[in-house]
């Protein structure tokens, strides 16, 4: 596995649904095309753009909105700060107009249907996720770029580099692997967030971190709040009922609140009972879900169809483990970060490379982690619930029904958020002298897993569920 330097933010992306490497990886990919044009001074010579989508990106690419991000990120708009509400009206007037104004400053002739290609039976070697923009030019040359979404938003070219890469810094605690960073915690005697906050400090300052970790929390509250009061049916076909706003409802019946702080209020002095519990971790997860299946604004966490299981975790710990203080936030997020980076380093994130282990169980052992250090456990029962948690995702599979976020991948995300607590408390009533396997251990199975695992599994919609349900038929 190549060396990267991985900092909280590149594992935790604000960006739109329903999937990180379907969906904000072709968006920056295209982003970045757009940005070559320009450092080549080329963008103004531009008379057509062909995109050319390979392996996944082919077969699932309309369900995971892959042809929506392309011709957006082309546009020049940015999934961070794109209006949401825009979305369906912006791809129907380039559809309909049959113009592209590429970078938001040329304007070209663009047909969807013969310039956006789905090639469902070719599939390019470095990664099942593949992306070739074509611009020709007025002097009958072109320009030609292919990009790889590998994974979480994660993007690289053929040469396996990022044109959006950072500064490579000399990092005080270099960490590839769980035996590093148990390294470094015993050596210095850190929690796990500590060394995380002071890798950090290469890159920017403290205060820099902690608040662009605050404004990640706060797209993850917006998201929580709004999957809790949306009702109606997903987009796609499935008719697939939102079922949180529903489960919010039940749960809350006539309780008044205004805003986040007052309906988090309101759930803690309902009661907290273990079912009580359990269904609002469950609510949390098909909240967020939902939201990123409705091209809502989500974090990826550490992918988009993953995104459910860490705010989930993190709000059981704020509302139901009396830690509700900004510090806890911080701690927890530096420390599923660190987690998950990792997992990157060591195996995959992409479900295209590694099934839903990578993303449904790099997320819970993320929040198991997370959770465990923020209930007051030691830095290796922290290592000890990740590894609990990802031990007993070995093997899942990835297979959209209809190519689409939402079957099964919605509800996986309330089963990662309670495999990460049951990790998390089976870890602390633990004595990591006793496990038998480590954490380094499990994400080489992972990464050996993924290897042996049939492509049709790998997020296809050509095996498994995908092939058993018919089209037509909803979730419930």
């Amino acid at each position: 596995m190549q060396k990267e330097q991985i900092s909280v933010f590149d594992m935790f992306k604000i960006g739109i649904g329903p999937s990180s490497s379907h969906t904000l990886g072709p968006w920056r990919a295209a982003q970045q095309f757009v940005q070559l044009l320009e450092n080549l001074a080329q963008l103004q010579q531009v008379t057509q753009i062909k995109i050319l989508l390979y392996g996944s990106l082919a077969k699932t690419g309309k369900g995971h909105g892959t042809d929506i991000a392309v011709l957006l990120g082309l546009s020049g708009d940015d999934p961070v700060t794109f209006d949401v509400d825009q979305i369906e009206p912006k791809i129907e007037n380039i559809q309909q107009s049959r113009h592209l104004n590429l970078g938001g400053k040329r304007s070209i002739r663009f047909s969807y249907e013969d310039d956006l290609l789905f090639l469902m039976g070719s599939s390019l070697p470095f990664h099942p996720n593949a992306v070739t923009f074509q611009a020709f030019l007025e002097n009958g040359k072109a320009v030609s770029e292919t990009y790889y979404s590998i994974g979480g938003g994660f993007v690289v070219n053929d040469n396996g580099t990022s044109s959006a890469a950072k500064p490579e810094v000399d990092l005080p605690f270099p960490i590839e692997t769980a035996n590093d960073l148990l390294h470094w915690c015993l050596k210095t005697g850190l929690k796990i967030s500590d060394i995380v906050m002071e890798n950090e400090l290469a890159w920017r300052s403290e205060e820099a971190t902690k608040a662009g970790v605050l404004q990640i929390f706060e797209v993850m509250k917006g998201c929580l709040y709004r999957g809790c009061h949306t009702s109606g049916y997903l987009p796609g076909g499935l008719n697939v009922a939102r079922r949180a706003a529903r489960t919010n409802k039940r749960l809350l019946g006539d309780d008044v609140y205004h805003d986040y702080e007052s309906w988090t209020s309101a759930i803690k002095q309902k009661s907290n009972s273990f079912p009580y519990t359990l269904d609002w971790v469950s609510c949390f997860a098909l909240a967020v879900n939902e939201e990123n299946a409705a091209f809502g604004r989500v974090v990826t966490a550490p992918t988009n169809g993953a995104a459910g299981v860490i705010p989930s975790v993190l709000q059981y710990l704020l509302i139901f483990c009396d830690k509700n203080s900004i510090g806890q936030t911080i701690r927890f997020l530096l420390t599923a970060s660190e987690i998950g980076s990792i997992f990157k380093k060591g195996s995959t994130i992409s479900a295209a490379m590694g099934g839903c282990q990578a993303e449904i169980g790099v997320s819970s052992a993320m929040a198991a982690a997370a959770l465990t250090e923020c209930l007051g456990g030691s830095q290796r029962q922290v290592l000890m619930a990740a590894e609990i948690a990802m031990e007993h995702h070995l093997g899942m599979t990835c297979d959209p029904i209809g190519g689409l976020v939402q079957v099964p991948c919605i509800e996986r995300n309330t089963m990662g958020a309670i495999k990460a607590i049951t990790a998390s408390q089976l870890a602390l009533q633990s004595n990591p002298d006793n496990a038998r396997v480590s954490l380094d251990a499990v994400i080489k199975t992972m990464w050996e897993t993924a290897q042996d695992m049939n492509s049709k599994y790998k997020e296809t919609a050509d095996g498994g569920l995908a092939v058993q349900i018919p089209i037509s038929m909803p979730e419930c």
